[in-house]
């Protein structure tokens, strides 16, 4: 299993790729069809931004070292050394003046993007746990309009207000500023849309402010990965203008968006949508949607053959959909079932291959899956944000609202599949290992109330290296160890830029978990302070690091993407055991920050690990795990709680409880 990269969130206001395609603005274009009218274009500073770079071989090995002491014994550091030492001084040196090479002659783009792409799409496993996250929406302020028809009709419409403002270039810039009194301002923002797109980052740069990539933008619409033998291919078609709707695993489209591409009236959606809600057909004998939770190769095959069978033309709508929007027919119960049914459902009413699926239970309940192929966290919590914004402050209808009298049964089309003997034999198939492996899958969540971003902040402490200590702390109290931790982190300041890897476990980490978990009494209140201030000084630097693009493992992942693409024997240093442990990571770990996300989550990226979703709120601290059989995720969480209980008494000098 590959990581999943969900986005370490920028802090920033709540704001395609180039030369993403943009319906003209229509004379009839009412004010309602827009959620912003942004004076500086979206595009505005995308030809200007900084490109990624490539950190020197030495500051990357240097790095690489520094991960690894916590994981190895001293002998295995040794040999880690000796294969760092050779591969530095020899084919890594000629690989690194390739990779260098390679980049000059690839100035629109940035070293990683086409390896990245590649990785995601090559991966032969089930997109299903293995890549795709979710976010799960805050429940609408108003309780009357989490109804399912309204909140429905509210998400559909401020998400189609969404694609017309992006793609008529009048969304805001996504931009992280840090003086927003001088960057964030009308003032600003009428001077800098005059300065040249060539030139217009290095403006914002001097008022502190920090354009961000929007290359991804253009895909979170009328887009979906394609399976193909070997290599999945990203679709995308802007000129269809029609929704995609699941429900009880059968497919219906209707127009969203009329000729001159103007949102239809809301209250025919609202009628459409009602007229679905109200099918009392039965659920298909074989749901064709198990086929995007297959092997890829095996959906690949199974693919041609609907299009063989006279499914093209259907699939083709399937594929060109504006999004997908499930309904799904029953009510949240809890947490743990919101985690299950967001993350993967039961397998019938998604489409787990669009660039995202709106999900929308009959309790009102909602939440984005997506895709990872095409994308990063930071074009989807910018949708996630700007829709939870448009539909909660400017609803589109209310509960009172009445439904356009609209003949429904012309207006929407239900979709039949022509499905012959080996297809239904492949859905069969699908389905019995879908229902298997979901089996295997444990979510369990806490909520820590005792403090959070406020407490930690007046410590002077990174809330998030205290999340990430306590994770560290909890793994070596539950199992004795320290093992390889991935946290992702953003590289959108750059253009063309996916994300880096921050590695928590440090031997700052290790000698703290060590202090708290086996010797507390040991140590005095200041002292355990102290090492905590540590670990939060050298996790904010890591972090600086990744986000400025001079982490190790994005730059060592393309060099060895290059030696294979050169047809250069492995070196070394990639057959090493230890570089496979530090990449074999047991704790993934993601965080999105937003007043908008309820949470998110995903599942563990190898089989002996814990997918960690986690928030530091202001006054509390959240956190969502996943894990298969043989990790116990509810004992680890309350290793995590233990941990942060002790951290906060030790914070607030007093003695730890063994």
């Amino acid at each position: 299993m590959v990581a999943r990269l969900l986005l370490r969130a920028w802090p920033r206001r709540p704001g395609v790729g180039p030369g993403a395609p943009r319906r003209p603005l229509s004379a009839g274009s009412r004010p309602d069809q827009y959620l912003q009218r942004s004076i500086v274009p979206t595009m505005h500073y995308q030809n200007s931004l900084p490109r990624l770079p490539i950190p020197k071989l030495e500051d990357t090995i240097r790095r690489y070292l520094n991960a690894q002491k916590p994981l190895l014994d001293d002998s295995q550091f040794r040999k880690t050394e000796q294969f760092c030492k050779s591969f530095e001084n020899g084919i890594g040196k000629e690989l690194q003046k390739q990779l260098v090479a390679q980049d000059k002659q690839n100035k629109h783009t940035s070293y990683i993007s086409g390896p990245w792409f590649d990785m995601y799409l090559t991966a032969r496993d089930s997109i299903v746990l293995n890549f795709n996250p979710f976010m799960a929406f805050n429940p609408d302020p108003k309780s009357e309009y989490n109804d399912q028809l309204t909140r429905a009709t509210n998400m559909t419409v401020s998400s189609i207000r969404f694609l017309k403002t992006l793609q008529a270039g009048l969304l805001e810039p996504e931009v992280f500023h840090l003086n927003p009194a001088k960057s964030d301002t009308d003032t600003f923002k009428r001077l800098i849309r005059f300065v040249p797109s060539s030139l217009s980052w290095y403006g914002a740069y001097l008022v502190n402010a920090y354009p961000l990539d929007m290359s991804q933008y253009f895909r979170l619409f009328n887009s979906t990965r394609l399976p193909r033998p070997s290599r999945d291919e990203l679709f995308t078609d802007d000129k269809a203008r029609h929704l995609l709707v699941l429900r009880k695993g059968h497919f219906y489209v209707f127009d969203v968006l009329d000729q001159d591409g103007n949102i239809v009236s809301t209250s025919e959606i609202q009628a459409h949508l009602k007229y679905i809600l109200s099918d009392n057909s039965p659920a298909p004998e074989f749901p064709l949607a198990y086929l995007t939770s297959e092997n890829r190769d095996i959906w690949a095959a199974l693919r041609q053959k609907l299009v063989n069978g006279g499914n093209e033309e259907t699939l083709r709508k399937v594929d060109s959909a504006v999004f997908c929007l499930c309904l799904d027919d029953f009510p949240i119960k809890d947490l743990v079932h919101l985690s299950h049914s967001m993350l993967h459902g039961d397998g019938t009413n998604r489409w787990f291959d669009k660039s995202f699926n709106l999900i929308i239970a009959q309790d009102g309940t909602a939440a984005v899956h997506f895709e990872h192929a095409w994308g990063d966290g930071v074009a989807v919590l910018r949708f996630f944000n700007e829709v939870f914004k448009d539909s909660t402050q400017a609803p589109a209808v209310t509960p009172q609202s009445q439904p356009a009298r609209t003949d429904s049964s012309v207006a929407v089309q239900k979709l039949n599949f022509k499905l012959n003997d080996t297809l239904k034999t492949g859905i069969s198939a699908a389905k019995e290992k879908f229902d298997a492996t979901m089996k295997t899958l444990t979510v369990d969540l806490i909520r820590f109330q005792r403090g959070g971003k406020e407490f930690l902040k007046k410590q002077k402490l990174s809330p998030d290296s205290v999340a990430q200590l306590a994770f560290q702390m909890a793994f070596l109290r539950q199992y004795g160890q320290t093992v390889a931790t991935y946290e992702s982190c953003s590289t959108a300041a750059f253009k063309h830029g996916r994300t880096e890897t921050i590695r928590p476990a440090s031997t700052f980490t290790k000698r703290c978990s060590e202090a708290f978990v086996r010797a507390p009494s040991k140590h005095s209140a200041g002292e355990l302070q102290q090492m905590i201030a540590e670990c939060s000084k050298y996790h904010g630097q890591l972090t600086k690091e990744a986000a400025m693009g001079q982490g190790f493992d994005r730059h060592l992942f393309a060099l060895r993407y290059l030696a294979a693409a050169k047809g250069i024997s492995l070196p070394e240093l990639f057959l090493d055991p230890a570089y496979g442990r530090i990449n074999h990571n047991i704790l993934s770990t993601s965080t999105l920050t937003s007043p908008t996300v309820n949470f998110g989550g995903f599942a563990p990226v190898v089989p002996d690990g814990f997918g960690i979703g986690y928030a530091v709120h202001d006054d509390w601290i959240g956190c969502n795990v996943s894990s298969y059989p043989g990790r116990n995720g509810r004992e680890f969480l309350q290793c995590v709680e233990k941990a942060l209980e002790d951290m906060f008494d030790a914070l607030e000098g007093k003695s730890i409880k063994t």
